[in-house]
């Protein structure tokens, strides 16, 4: 535990879930007007817009929708409710199950009923809500998911908050000869009622291989690409294919993803999520998290039992679930946080003026020059910083910190990636607001860079970091 929480505050572990939470309401405060009214969603290039401005939100997916499953029973209002007020969700999917037992081909009247109900909550709470066929076979399901989409954008096809997404998970076939003839087939049905709202496409291999179906993209407009991770199974070689397929234009959209194994199952992997949560911030990709549901799995975000119409306490979250609470809650929006800014270096760089984080907390510092520092900083917390390097070579990185023990060590790292240019030891300095300057050497490339600054060891703070050639 981080002695500096005991000595200066309550222990983290009481504090930490709520500062999260509290976190994620001041940035939807500052973000209100924004996403108020729910943008009209477009695509260019490999950004997905929100009002003609680069947007990225986060939220849940709820479970499969299909009769005496389970999940079905969270396909309510009020659930919806809940997620926008406690979560800070900014978008909901729905799972529809197709052919599965008791999905939308035997019981249509069903499932269908459950999918509106979640959609006419998310209009009502201005939420950005997904459609999802939710099958591992669509193509063998053409005719009916032209009928069910036909349907839906008759229906939500003048709310900007509707998204399609028209296949959920293909296996393992070919994106030019079965998933993309599919998917124009269907496309072109939603565009003869519904000309503009945002639809995403399944890819191979699980929704996994983007980098295939960004070799031969579809035409039209406002579309992207579904993307799907389970941090307990997928690492840096699966962002390695997301970051090819961004880099041939194909715009993303995680519509599931979850901090346990590809099977649904499993423990939590902190550090890949973490990884992962640094990518999508990094590269702007919106998300939904697997799974709004209490069945008795890693995945599920609530334990067995939990009320079916929200409320929920943290102790009906079980630990995927608040991991996934908090990073939606501090999800960064439309717009980088105030100070965010990129500093060309040599330059110097206030700690508080970080792009995205997770767990810390800032306060005044009585270090030279006064305002703020970066505190209460524990293992596996970060910040990221935006940067240009504008020629490639060593760099001196020096960090100005105070510890009250000691004991601490950060790591200078490319955000979003596995690349680490280096960590550094914290001394004791024998207070909180007894400040020295550490620094170490590393080697950075050319370009516009985004900098993590994580915790290997908890108990420090920082007021401010600067890069400068090194001699």
């Amino acid at each position: 535990m981080n002695t500096q929480a005991l000595v200066r505050k309550q222990p983290r572990h009481a504090t930490r879930f709520t500062r999260s939470v509290l976190f994620g309401a001041l940035l939807f405060g500052q973000l209100g007007a924004a996403l108020a009214d729910v943008s009209p969603l477009s695509v260019s290039g490999n950004k997905i817009l929100a009002g003609g401005q680069p947007a990225s939100f986060a939220g849940n997916s709820l479970f499969w929708s299909n009769t005496g499953w389970g999940g079905e029973k969270f396909y309510n209002a009020n659930v919806v409710r809940w997620l926008k007020s406690d979560w800070k969700s900014k978008v909901v999917r729905v799972a529809m199950g197709v052919e599965e037992d008791r999905g939308y081909l035997s019981d249509a009247a069903g499932n269908k009923a459950r999918v509106k109900a979640v959609v006419d909550a998310a209009i009502a709470n201005d939420l950005y809500v997904i459609i999802d066929w939710h099958t591992h076979h669509a193509e063998s399901y053409q005719p009916q998911a032209i009928a069910f989409f036909e349907d839906m954008a008759r229906t939500y096809g003048k709310n900007n908050h509707v998204i399609y997404e028209i296949y959920n998970e293909p296996l393992q076939v070919s994106w030019s000869g079965i998933i993309k003839p599919y998917a124009q087939a269907v496309i072109s049905a939603i565009r003869a009622i519904d000309p503009d709202n945002l639809i995403i496409v399944g890819t191979p291999n699980w929704s996994q291989d983007v980098d295939a179906a960004s070799r031969d993209r579809l035409t039209g407009s406002n579309i992207a690409y579904t993307l799907h991770f389970y941090a307990g199974t997928h690492g840096q070689g699966l962002r390695d294919k997301a970051q090819t397929a961004l880099n041939n234009g194909a715009a993303l959209f995680v519509t599931e993803w979850g901090s346990v194994s590809a099977n649904g199952d499993g423990n939590v992997n902190e550090t890949e999520t973490s990884a992962w949560v640094d990518f999508m911030k990094s590269n702007g990709i919106s998300n939904a998290n697997w799974a709004l549901n209490d069945k008795a799995e890693g995945a599920s975000a609530l334990v067995p039992g939990a009320s079916n119409q929200g409320g929920w306490s943290a102790s009906q979250l079980t630990r995927s679930g608040a991991l996934a609470k908090q990073i939606i809650g501090g999800w960064p929006g439309t717009t980088p946080p105030a100070g965010c800014a990129r500093v060309t270096v040599p330059g110097l760089l206030q700690a508080e003026a970080w792009c995205t984080m997770s767990g810390v907390q800032t306060e005044a510092t009585t270090d030279t020059n006064g305002g703020s520092n970066v505190g209460y900083i524990e293992t596996g917390d970060w910040m990221t910083y935006d940067i240009n390097v504008p020629t490639g070579g060593s760099y001196t990185v020096e960090y100005r910190v105070a510890s009250l023990n000691g004991g601490g060590n950060l790591a200078l790292e490319h955000a979003g990636s596995s690349v680490v240019y280096g960590t550094v030891n914290i001394p004791s300095t024998g207070g909180w607001q007894n400040w020295v300057t550490v620094k170490h050497t590393v080697q950075l490339p050319s370009g516009n860079r985004k900098l993590r600054i994580a915790a290997r060891n908890s108990g420090w703070n920082l007021n401010w970091f600067r890069i400068s050639k090194a001699s």
